[in-house]
């Protein structure tokens, strides 16, 4: 089944990220690639806890930019885990973001976070 995700499940994914951002259940996969992306955005990685609720509910269903369906990952702390990737245009960092994460259990995993490189 090719046409994976659809809207309806690209949307649960992103409440799920919502409910674990809100519980604090995040967790950095590669911190130290994401935190050098971050300080390129002159971004403290100490405010990604508090601001992450925010930077989830800035993007939609339609933003998602994965591959469908969605990749599994191959890094062994989230192996098997399906990818979720969106590119969106951020007010809380000012310019277009990624975003990848995978869901395993209750916590998000973020992948990438950084300012869109597709140009």
């Amino acid at each position: 089944m090719t046409d994976r995700p659809s809207y309806r499940e690209i949307d649960r994914k992103l409440k799920q990220a919502k409910e674990a951002a809100s519980a604090k259940l995040v967790r950095l996969l590669e911190s130290d690639t994401i935190l050098a992306d971050l300080l390129d955005l002159d971004y403290l990685v100490q405010d990604i806890a508090r601001d992450l609720p925010a930077i989830l509910r800035e993007i939609r269903p339609g933003d998602y930019r994965g591959q469908r369906p969605p990749m599994k990952s191959y890094e062994k702390a989230i192996l098997e885990s399906e990818l979720f990737a969106f590119l969106w245009e951020s007010d809380l960092f000012g310019c277009r973001m990624y975003l990848k994460f995978a869901i395993k259990g209750k916590d998000m995993w973020i992948v990438s976070l950084h300012k869109d490189r597709s140009k």
